[in-house]
């Protein structure tokens, strides 16, 4: 008897999008915000969000299902994960985030269209500064899917005899207050576009450590980032936006910023190098084709290449424990002539 392949997996992944919009749409239509006081019945919830009873119970089952509800008799609750990141007000909320990938749908169904022309389907700049309420929601989800990661990563990154930071790209600044909260003796700067840095800036005033976290106006692309002024420069999630010629400026002019054996540190998903695994990183690549103009998820050994030819010494490549998709790579600047 033939073993027959099971097609299992491809329906999985063809129907995969409905796990997905059924958590995101709970989200915005207020579902989890209801039961984050307490247990409801369907007719319960149903009233409270003004929705149809019928419908509404159907919705409420399809979470049960995938774990995000728990269910008693006629009653549903939140599950310990729902209740730790999906209900506003709570430290751990992903709200930013969650509305930064449904915003993703539309592009993602232009794929193919990306594919045929190797450009992106959206503007890049309308959610780099051009537009304002996308610009916000682009830095709010991105600061809010860092805040977990980067309490993870902080610690891997060895800033701790770093007494100045640059943060290339930093967007939302969250590394850079994570990591001033972490090493007291550490003063940040985060580099980014205008419109980013404004937003990141309001966080930094909230972050508690606005003292030692300042922000600066202006491209990363440029490379043009001083000279010897800091003994530390991180790259953190945004070097995947860039082009290997970008990246080869950019780590020209961290070169030229730090001071004679000063650190650099890059912090991103990566591909092995066949850029096949993990998958997550693979269709990452993906979302970097549809949003950026020449971005890319690219491997630990490329960067590795990269950073030798910038004349960077002691390179050294760490991937994070699981779940985290995230590689960390260190190297120094020579310190000179002997």
């Amino acid at each position: 008897m033939t073993n027959r392949p099971d097609p299992g997996p491809i329906f999985q992944m063809a129907t995969g999008y409905w796990s997905s919009a059924l958590m995101l749409e709970a989200s915005d239509l207020g579902v989890f915000a209801a039961l984050g006081a307490g247990p409801m019945t369907a007719e319960g919830v149903a009233a409270h969000l003004r929705t149809d009873s019928r419908a509404t119970a159907m919705l409420l089952n399809a979470c049960v299902g995938l774990r995000l509800l728990t269910r008693d008799g006629d009653a549903y609750a939140l599950s310990p994960m729902a209740q730790a990141f999906l209900v506003p007000g709570t430290p751990g909320y992903l709200g930013s985030a969650l509305r930064w990938s449904r915003d993703q749908y539309a592009a993602w169904g232009r794929l193919s269209e990306a594919v045929r022309s190797g450009r992106p389907v959206v503007r890049p700049e309308e959610h780099l500064g051009d537009d304002p309420a996308l610009t916000r929601a682009f830095v709010m989800g991105m600061h809010e899917r860092a805040v977990g990661v980067a309490r993870a990563v902080v610690g891997h990154l060895g800033l701790g005899a770093a007494r100045r930071l640059l943060d290339v790209g930093g967007g939302p600044g969250t590394y850079s207050v994570l990591a001033a909260q972490t090493y007291p003796g550490l003063r940040c700067s985060v580099l980014d576009l205008p419109g980013v840095v404004a937003i990141a800036a309001e966080l930094v005033r909230d972050s508690g450590v606005a003292d030692r976290v300042g922000v600066i106006a202006g491209d990363a692309r440029s490379g043009d980032y001083g000279s010897e002024a800091y003994d530390a420069v991180l790259f953190s999630g945004v070097l995947h936006q860039m082009s290997p010629a970008t990246i080869a400026r950019m780590f020209d002019g961290a070169m030229a910023a730090l001071q004679p054996g000063g650190v650099l540190v890059v912090s991103d998903m990566m591909l092995d190098e066949t850029k096949t695994e993990p998958p997550f990183s693979a269709l990452f690549s993906l979302q970097m084709l549809l949003t950026s103009s020449e971005g890319a998820v690219f491997s630990a050994a490329e960067c590795v290449q990269w950073l030798d030819r910038a004349g960077f010494e002691e390179i050294t490549a760490l991937p994070l424990p699981p779940p985290l998709p995230y590689t960390v790579v260190r190297a120094r600047k020579p310190k000179g002539p002997a």
